[in-house]
C-alpha cells in the first residue's frame, strides 16, 4: 500500500497544482516515507518543491520532547534554510507571521484514532487559520491503527479544549484526512483543501486492522505510543492521565497497562469480571508488577494489569473495547475501595478548572456514573451507543475508503 507522503513523492502529476507555490510541512517523528526518509527531508529534496517553512505539533518536530505536556520552542534549519515553528509552545494557534511564510500547507501527520491525541487539535487549528488568511491545506492521509471502531460519549457543548476538538467520540475511527473533511464541514470552513488518498488502505483485513504490519515499520508519533498495541489500547488507557493510577508513563509499556501501589490486581479483575465480562471481551488481561522510573509512583512497586491485544490468539478487533474496559476498572475499583482517591486533581493541558478526567471525556458524565454506586453498567452502555450510532451516521460520508 501507499500512503499519500509517497504518492506525492512518486507521482509528479500529484505535485504540479504546488508549481511556483511556498511550501510548508506539518509533521513529526513519524512522518516518514516508506523507505524511512523523514517527510521534510523527501520533500527537500524534490527539485518541483519551494519548501519555505516546517511545523511541528506536541513533543515537537523531531519528537525530542520526551514526557507530556512538554513545549518545544521555535527553530531554524540551517541545513534547509528554513524556519521550524511549533504549534506547541508560546502559542497553540499558528500567528500571523507563522501564515505568511508559506502559500500552501502539506499535513503529514500520523494519528491514532482517539479524540484526545492532540494532533487532531492542531488541526482544527490549523484549517481555521488557513480558511482565515486565504492559505491552502493538503492532507497527506495515513492509515488510523485503530481502525474503524467507534466508542465512548460524545464531546458535550463548552467542553472543547487542547484535547477535546470538537463533537466527537473517544474512537472516532477516521484517518487524519477524512477528520478534515469532518471539520471543514461541521465548523463551515472555507478553506481550499485537499485529501492525498492511500492506495490500498484495508482497515477490516487481519492482522493489521488499520495498520499495515507486513508493510510498514511503526515509528513512534509521540514519545510513549511506542507500538500498535499501545495505539489499540489508548482510547481507554489515555483516562488513566485524569487519574492517580498509573498508565504505565515510565515503563517500557506506557499506556498498555495501568496500577498503583496500593490496589489488589486480581481482586479487581474477578470485579471487573463480575459486572461485565462483554466488556472484557477481544484481549486478555494479566495481573502484574511494575515499578515505574519517572511519572507517577515512580520508584515504587505497583500492582497492576497489563492488556494484551498483539495476539492472533486473544485479539479481537470487533469486540474490543479499550475505552468500556478502562471505564469498567474504575468503576470496579471505587466497588471494591469506595474512598479511594481516583481523581487526580492537576492541571491539565492548559486547563485549571476542571478535572482532568472530565476534559478527558469531554463531560463529567463518566465520573459520574464511576461514582455513583447505584449507576449500572448498562446506564453507561446506553448514553454512549447513542452516541457511536450519532457519529456513525454524521461521518459516514466523509470516508474515503
Amino acid at each position: 500500500m501507499k500512503f499519500g507522503i509517497d504518492r506525492l513523492i512518486e507521482e509528479a502529476a500529484l505535485r504540479r497544482p504546488l508549481a511556483g507555490k511556498r511550501i510548508a510541512l506539518l509533521a513529526h517523528p513519524a512522518s516518514t516515507t516508506a523507505d524511512l526518509t523523514h517527510s521534510l527531508d523527501a520533500l527537500a529534496a524534490l527539485p518541483d518543491i519551494e519548501l519555505t517553512a516546517a511545523f511541528g505539533p506536541q513533543h515537537g518536530l523531531r519528537g525530542d520532547k520526551q514526557d507530556n505536556m512538554v513545549e518545544s520552542g521555535d527553530a531554524y534549519d540551517a541545513r534547509l534554510g528554513i524556519p521550524l515553528f511549533s504549534l506547541y509552545g508560546e502559542v497553540r494557534r499558528p500567528s500571523a507571521e507563522m501564515l505568511d511564510s508559506f502559500d500552501l500547507l502539506l499535513v503529514d501527520l500520523q494519528d491514532l484514532g482517539c479524540r484526545i491525541y492532540t494532533f487532531i487539535t492542531t488541526l482544527r487549528y490549523m484549517l481555521e487559520a488557513a480558511a482565515d488568511h486565504g492559505k491552502a491545506v493538503w492532507l497527506l492521509d495515513r492509515p488510523n491503527p485503530a481502525g474503524r471502531p467507534v466508542e465512548g460519549l460524545m464531546l458535550r457543548d463548552g467542553w472543547e479544549s487542547f484535547v477535546g476538538a470538537g463533537p466527537m467520540p473517544m474512537r472516532h475511527g477516521l484517518t487524519l484526512g477524512e477528520m478534515a473533511l469532518w471539520f471543514i464541514s461541521h465548523f463551515k470552513l472555507d478553506v481550499e483543501c485537499e485529501v492525498i488518498t492511500m492506495r490500498g488502505w484495508q482497515p477490516d483485513s487481519a492482522p493489521g486492522y488499520g495498520w499495515p504490519l507486513a508493510e510498514r515499520t511503526w515509528i513512534n508519533p509521540s514519545p510513549n505510543a511506542p507500538n500498535l498495541s499501545m495505539a489499540r489500547c489508548y482510547a481507554g488507557t489515555v483516562m488513566l492521565e485524569g487519574t492517580t493510577l498509573s498508565e504505565g508513563r515510565g515503563t517500557t509499556r506506557p499506556l498498555e497497562l495501568f496500577g498503583a501501589p496500593d490496589i489488589d490486581a486480581s481482586a479487581l479483575m474477578k470485579t471487573m469480571l463480575e459486572l461485565s465480562p462483554a466488556w472484557l471481551e477481544g484481549c486478555r488481561l494479566r495481573p502484574c508488577w511494575f515499578e515505574p522510573t519517572f511519572h507517577k509512583h515512580a520508584g515504587h512497586l505497583c500492582q497492576g494489569i497489563q492488556i494484551h491485544v498483539d495476539s492472533e490468539a486473544h485479539y479481537r478487533h470487533g469486540s474490543f473495547k479499550p475505552w468500556r474496559l478502562q471505564a469498567l476498572a474504575f468503576k470496579a475499583l471505587r466497588q471494591l475501595q469506595p474512598d479511594y482517591p481516583l481523581w487526580r486533581d492537576f492541571p491539565y493541558e492548559y486547563e485549571f478548572e476542571r478535572l482532568a478526567i472530565d476534559l478527558i471525556n469531554g463531560s463529567g458524565l463518566l465520573r459520574e456514573w464511576v461514582d455513583n454506586p447505584d449507576a449500572s453498567v448498562e446506564d453507561l452502555d446506553a448514553l454512549a451507543m447513542v452516541d457511536e450510532a450519532a457519529w456513525y451516521q454524521a461521518t459516514e460520508r466523509f470516508k474515503l475508503y
